[in-house]
């Protein structure tokens, strides 16, 4: 699709500085900027490119003032990286903008949903689901049966949601995304066989949660496990049954969290970090990359480590580790010197 520079500087509330009849189709960087493309220049540093790129349209400060000729098209906006931004978000929803059942695909008996709706390809629709209005659910998509899911959710290809699964209004989850599998429940047995335990709980995401690709959220053995308003889970995260995270907590890639752990709001956790079980986290908690956490964990700790322990204390730590080829030589040496005297 095309938009003018008049257009796009009526979205923004800018000023066109060129020509407003100005076609573009395409985003770019400045410094790779072609004929039809949209850009824009917010660092200083990159001013330069300014009076090369070949991009149609460029989005400036309003303070801009250009110290030689130009090809490109202005638009003077107060801020040109927030401006960008909404660009961006606007250019995704009118991508996203579908609607409509396609086939083949399968609506089971007993299943209601709202206006707008668009179901790809070969998804499946389970029995007794309600899904909200504005709700986009991409092909190869499975929703089991009695899923209950809220408004302007987008469900993109292969994602998973197995039966009870309640999603919230405005939650974005990801291909390759599994929701509601079993928990990891199995009894041992005298023989030294494992019988499983039946997994009968569910999984609750709250409203404005976003899941990463690949991402797989255990159902509950009884209860839920819940993600809280907020939440947003990177790709390849392993919530296990009966975990619960809070408000607005963020959680990077390949993070492993043990079953019924309590993680609280407005933490902030690297990739790679690994939960024991049981274990209660508290509020606005920082987490390291590849830390290993074993204990509960008090409102507002910043850890690394495996196992972790204090951030300040941990670089300080580091610090000698690095310089403990020397100190051993050192030691060697004090031992050689007391042996000789």
């Amino acid at each position: 699709m095309k938009f003018t520079a008049a257009q796009i500087a009526g979205i923004l509330e800018g000023e066109v500085v060129g020509n407003p009849d100005a076609e573009v189709f395409k985003l770019a960087k400045i410094e790779e900027g072609t004929e039809g493309s949209l850009t824009f220049l917010a660092n200083p540093k990159y001013a330069n490119y300014i009076y090369t790129t070949a991009a149609t349209i460029t989005i400036v400060g309003a303070d801009f003032v250009p110290e030689n000729d130009l090809t490109t098209t202005l638009i003077k906006v107060d801020d040109a990286y927030k401006s960008f931004s909404k660009l961006l978000e606007y250019y995704n929803q009118v991508k996203l903008m579908k609607s409509g059942i396609e086939q083949p695909s399968v609506i089971s008996e007993n299943v209601t949903y709202g206006e707008h709706l668009y179901l790809g390809s070969f998804s499946y629709i389970g029995k007794n689901v309600t899904i909200g209005k504005n709700v986009k659910i991409y092909p190869n998509s499975f929703i089991g049966d009695n899923v209950t899911i809220g408004d302007d959710c987008i469900f993109f290809a292969g994602a998973r949601i197995y039966s009870e699964s309640v999603i919230g209004n405005n939650c974005v989850i990801h291909s390759g995304t599994i929701i509601g599998s079993d928990g990891f429940g199995f009894a041992p047995q005298e023989d030294g066989t494992y019988s499983k335990v039946p997994q009968i709980g569910n999984v609750i995401l709250e409203d404005d949660v976003e899941v990463g690709s690949c991402t797989t959220i255990d159902r509950a053995t009884l209860g839920s496990t819940i993600i809280r308003k907020g939440v947003k889970l990177d790709n390849q995260i392993q919530i296990a049954h009966n975990v619960e995270i809070g408000e607005n907590t963020v959680i990077a890639a390949q993070t492993g969290i043990a079953g019924s752990t309590k993680i609280g709001k407005n933490c902030m956790i690297g990739g790679q970090v690994g939960f024991a079980g049981h274990l209660i986290i508290g509020d606005n908690v920082r987490i390291q990359a590849q830390s290993g956490i074993g204990k509960n964990i008090k409102d507002g700790e910043v850890l690394q480590g495996s196992p972790s322990f204090n951030y300040s204390d941990w670089n300080k730590s580091y610090v000698h580790f690095r310089n403990l080829p020397k100190i051993v030589a050192d030691l060697e040496d004090l031992k050689k010197n007391n042996n000789s005297n």
